[in-house]
């Protein structure tokens, strides 16, 4: 997948990976603002387990980049109090997988403060999580349980797929009042690069990108399966007209941009690597026949994990859509 061109050819850039993007916005930010922390197992002396923030305990020093005992309970908890009181703490959960002990604070607190103190607190801490499979690690390390969150008031859930878009949408949240859930799909933490401007810059939350301009079909996605995505449109391309539309924010949703893709195509596919029962595809489609039924063509297609625990490595790129899996959905969407 060609990278896209965010920037003027005036303005300095660096040329980095998804996970050196992640580290370029914290470091960003914590200049810029001395009430953001990082804290968790591992971020400091030793810069993380994906070497997200390799460097920042050298700079910054043990009080703003905190190793933190193996208790993502009290990693959660420990960030809201501080975030209720000022601070924009950014605290990593090392996978996805492990965020479950933490839940609770999440669900029960962190997201219901400014309601439950009637906007007297709010809670600008963003929870950082790499996520997904693909990198043969064990099922908890694997994991892709996003709907669980977007389904949760007042959380706001985030997902890049570029290195650009990981540093601008970092930013955002970092700077936003409230809490997010930022996943980083770690299967392309290295994958590619891509020219990210040297200075701060936000990506607004909410708003979907057009990856690829279609007529026939309007395909959703996010994370790491943007790119077989894409690569699935190109393979189709002379047969099929498909257009990329890349979520990035999960919630809110940009129903508007999914509605309006919609709208100009009449079919649709979902495609992500969770489970397909009660995956965020089903309130996709659910959007569209609210909003858009009377454009509608043919019925939505799924393209998803399956709906079993992640399997070891034997199994694991069976599991994952891929971009053959991707094209044998669309062609079904097609009615072909």
């Amino acid at each position: 997948m060609a990278a896209e061109s965010h920037t003027d050819t005036d303005t300095e850039t660096d040329n980095l990976t998804l996970v050196q993007a992640v580290r370029d916005g914290l470091h960003s930010e914590m200049e810029r603002d001395e009430d953001v922390v990082v804290m968790g197992e591992d971020v400091g002396k030793n810069g993380g387990v994906f070497r997200a923030t390799e460097g920042l305990y050298e700079e910054f020093g043990e009080n703003r980049v905190i190793d933190t005992p193996l208790a993502e309970s009290g990693i959660v908890g420990t960030a809201i109090g501080m975030a209720a009181y000022g601070m924009r703490p950014v605290p990593e959960m090392q996978f996805l997988g492990f965020i479950y002990p933490g839940f609770d604070q999440i669900v029960s607190h962190a997201a219901r403060l400014r309601t439950r103190s009637r906007g007297r607190f709010t809670c600008p801490l963003v929870i950082r999580a790499p996520y997904g499979g693909g990198i043969r690690a064990p099922e908890h390390h694997s994991e892709s349980s996003e709907a669980m969150f977007v389904h949760q008031p007042g959380l706001k859930v985030v997902v890049p797929s570029t290195p650009y878009d990981t540093k601008g949408l970092l930013t955002s949240a970092i700077r936003s009042p409230d809490p997010v859930l930022f996943l980083e799909p770690k299967l392309i933490y290295r994958a590619f690069r891509e020219e990210v401007p040297a200075e701060p810059y936000e990506v607004p939350l909410g708003e979907a990108a057009v990856r690829r301009e279609g007529s026939d079909i309007s395909v959703f996605t996010w994370g790491a399966m943007t790119r077989p995505t894409i690569e699935a449109a190109e393979n189709l391309a002379g047969e099929i007209d498909v257009e990329v539309v890349d979520l990035r924010t999960l919630s809110p949703l940009d129903e508007d941009t999914i509605v309006e893709s919609f709208k100009k195509t009449g079919r649709a596919a979902v495609v992500h690597e969770a489970p397909q029962t009660g995956g965020l595809g089903a309130e996709i489609a659910a959007t569209i026949q609210e909003e858009a039924l009377l454009y509608q063509e043919a019925p939505i297609e799924r393209i998803t994990g399956f709906d079993t625990p992640f399997p070891l490595y034997a199994l694991e790129d069976y599991y994952l859509p891929e971009a053959e899996r991707i094209e044998s959905g669309i062609r079904d969407a097609m009615g072909f």
